[in-house]
């Protein structure tokens, strides 16, 4: 192989593409945004590879004793597992699009589930002698969420714990790299949500070129 052909090899990325939302692509408003980011990244990086991983199709659950378990298992053990190989998957890829609304003030279950599944000792993170440490290091994530009502600032960000709790809990497996695109007030009464999202979609297109 060429030396160019192996530098183009080693600058190709793998990107995980994370949806949690039952609804379909076209009746989705979050979805209507990061399908938008994802068509715009794919045409300025057509050689790396995509992975897209709709939960409620994976149908992902919660933790049962017998995946909990799981966990305690040498790393070797545990890449074909149903529950475990998430993490394996996670930490494999170098880029990391969630698409989520903001429910209840916080992410769909289904979300926080799967956060549960690649969160796992060994995998994702470690426990050192200084405390826990990251090991999905020099990797970055986009999260692209809808609100019904305006939580970006003022007593409502205090309220907001979605993209609040991604943000935490990436950046404890090392991922510190983390941009939020949001469209709130899409509940509001009288807002123009078709304005709103086309704005969302606007960014989502620009944050894709320097993703």
């Amino acid at each position: 192989m060429s030396k160019e052909k192996v530098q183009e090899v080693d600058n190709m990325s793998k990107v995980l593409y994370i949806k949690s939302n039952p609804k379909e692509d076209a009746d989705s408003r979050t979805f209507r945004i990061s399908e938008s980011f994802m068509d715009e990244y794919k045409k300025l990086h057509p050689d790396d590879e995509i992975i897209t991983l709709d939960l409620y199709k994976e149908k992902i659950d919660f933790l049962s004793l017998e995946s909990v378990s799981m966990h305690k298992l040498a790393p070797d053990d545990a890449r074909n597992h149903p529950v475990l190989k998430y993490a394996y998957q996670f930490v494999d890829a170098d880029k990391y699009v969630f698409a989520e609304p903001l429910w209840n003030l916080g992410i769909p279950a289904m979300l926080k589930a799967y956060i549960d599944y690649i969160t796992v000792t060994g995998v994702t993170f470690v426990y050192t002698a200084e405390g826990p440490k990251g090991l999905c290091a020099n990797k970055k994530a986009v999260n692209i969420t809808s609100r019904g009502g305006a939580y970006a600032e003022g007593y409502m960000a205090t309220l907001e714990m979605g993209d609040k709790y991604l943000r935490t809990i990436l950046g404890f497996l090392g991922i510190c790299n983390f941009t939020t695109i949001a469209a709130e007030l899409l509940d509001v009464v009288g807002a123009d949500v078709d304005g709103i999202v086309a704005k969302a979609i606007e960014e989502a297109k620009t944050a894709a070129a320097s993703f």
